[in-house]
């Protein structure tokens, strides 16, 4: 479990998760607690405290006589919501934003087909509520209430599924829609069939067709990937 860091601890967190990520602070490179020190202005509690984190989050190392290096991304937890929005806001945000949809595709339909099965009314009409908060946001341009709605709908959609493993995956797609408005990834005005997919899904849920659901599911994980990479991949 990753540490709850606040105000400054949080700050200076944030500013050496993203220079890791970025490969600005690179693969071996030793982090000298009086180094981090000076270039944040911040004492060495709050270093620590920061360092603390990222080590739990598999992105650096301590051993005694090297001291804190950053780790191979092949130690990271690349699942943790902030290592994602760290890993977007870099130059290698193509390749995070492929990776995430790819695992979207191989979790999310499934977990439309079994909201189908499992959906109890109420997370049927907060899923239709959802929907219906995109197209009123999407028509006005307010990406920010947009973007509210969208996750609203795909954290309400994964929660349906029944399964607690799909469900703790909610904050993984929440920072890959954030991530996507965030930076500059959606049109103005979102697409109106984006809209009238997730309506799909939403009465496949509620008529309890999982064929359906599952399809349009694949459907809008598609649609998002052309829309980055123009190439149906994603």
């Amino acid at each position: 479990m990753v540490p709850t860091v606040n105000g400054l601890h949080a700050d200076v967190l944030d500013r050496i998760g993203t220079l890791v990520a970025s490969g600005e602070l690179a693969e071996g490179q030793v982090l000298r607690s009086e180094d981090l020190e000076r270039r944040f202005t911040v004492s060495r509690t709050v270093v620590r405290e920061a360092v603390r984190v990222l080590e739990s989050m598999g992105m650096v190392s301590s051993k005694r006589r090297v001291g804190t290096t950053v780790a191979p991304r092949s130690r990271w937890n690349v699942y943790d919501p902030m290592v994602i929005r760290w890993r977007l806001a870099g130059t290698g945000r193509d390749d995070q934003l492929r990776s995430l949809s790819e695992l979207r595709a191989g979790f999310e339909p499934v977990a439309a087909r079994y909201a189908a099965q499992r959906a109890t009314p109420e997370q049927c009409g907060d899923l239709a509520g959802a929907v219906m908060d995109m197209a009123v946001h999407g028509r006005s341009g307010d990406l920010d209430a947009y973007l509210d709605a969208d996750v609203r709908f795909h954290r309400t959609l994964l929660a349906a599924s029944g399964n607690e493993m799909l469900a703790a995956l909610a904050d993984v797609v929440a920072e890959v829609l954030t991530g996507r408005t965030h930076h500059g990834l959606m049109p103005t005005t979102p697409e109106p069939a984006a809209i009238r997919l997730h309506g799909d899904v939403a009465q496949a849920v509620q008529a309890g067709d999982a064929g359906a659901a599952e399809w349009a599911m694949h459907a809008i994980i598609s649609e998002a990937a052309d829309a980055i990479f123009g190439d149906g991949t994603g």
